[in-house]
């Protein structure tokens, strides 16, 4: 077995007087392809936040690499909340992801030569092609459908090789044909690449065929395990101190029905 790309033991993060989320212990292994769930406002996003060294925790322990969060984070592929792009933008998607090579350098790609320049030009036509993006790629991102956009988004936060890739919500706002594509394309890169991938979702059921683990946070807690164990009546109500049903349509989709006071939703909407 591999060092863990993420480890955490009894973490806990505060903010603005209240704690968000305490007791999270968390193993994540490279090529494992992990959802972090939860209702709004438990502080998914803020978990990926403390990976990346931008929060820092109140209590327990956050290994990430094996170094302290933000050490390592050259390593590490960030897509945050998803971005819209006017479809005025001329930029092209190419160009898109080359900012993930220098953009934190150098901003919009300049026409520079030399070695490094054909290194970047490779690496970009390399993640082009695994997200399956080369038909589009030298279009304008604005003229791009939702799911194009985010194949190359995801494209840019591959560029640079990393061990750890971190997605906040990259299925948002897409239709349900997106979201399966995307999703399976997430698991494509973990596999492909060895690459650790933590997800934040709303409703799991796009991505629960491709997913290892899961991990569930709620205000009393998290818990951490493969999804036929996390995402069940008996653990869930555990985790929340209230009666919660875990229910499946017709489809297959779960339906997480809580009382009135508790929205641990998936699925639903």
């Amino acid at each position: 077995m591999s060092a863990p790309v993420v480890e955490t033991r009894g973490a806990a993060v505060r903010r603005g007087g209240r704690t968000v989320w305490s007791g999270v212990d968390v193993t994540v292994q490279p090529g494992e392809f992990v959802a972090v769930l939860g209702p709004n406002g438990v502080g998914k996003s803020t978990f990926l936040q403390v990976l990346l060294g931008l929060i820092e925790p109140a209590a327990g322990e956050v290994s990430v690499l094996g170094e302290r969060p933000g050490s390592a984070n050259r390593r590490i592929g960030y897509l945050p909340q998803r971005r819209a792009f006017d479809a005025g933008t001329r930029v092209r998607g190419i160009d898109i992801v080359r900012l993930g090579w220098d953009g934190d350098r150098w901003g919009t790609p300049l026409p520079f030569r030399g070695a490094r320049a054909k290194a970047a030009r490779a690496r970009v036509d390399e993640v082009v092609g695994l997200v399956g993006a080369r038909d589009y790629a030298q279009r304008p991102i604005g003229q791009l459908s939702g799911g194009e956009q985010q194949r190359l988004l995801i494209a840019q936060a591959l560029v640079r090789r990393p061990d750890l890739l971190l997605l906040d919500e990259p299925l948002d706002s897409l239709d349900v044909t997106n979201q399966a594509s995307v999703s399976a394309l997430i698991q494509q890169v973990c596999r492909s690449q060895n690459v650790a991938v933590m997800l934040v979702a709303h409703d799991v059921n796009p991505i629960l065929p491709y997913l290892d683990q899961v991990l569930y946070l709620s205000p009393d807690g998290a818990v951490m395990g493969a999804p036929e164990d996390v995402i069940t009546a008996d653990t869930l109500t555990a985790l929340y101190g209230t009666p919660i049903d875990v229910l499946r349509d017709r489809t297959g989709r779960l339906v997480v029905v809580g009382q009135p006071d508790v929205t641990p939703t998936h699925g639903h909407h």
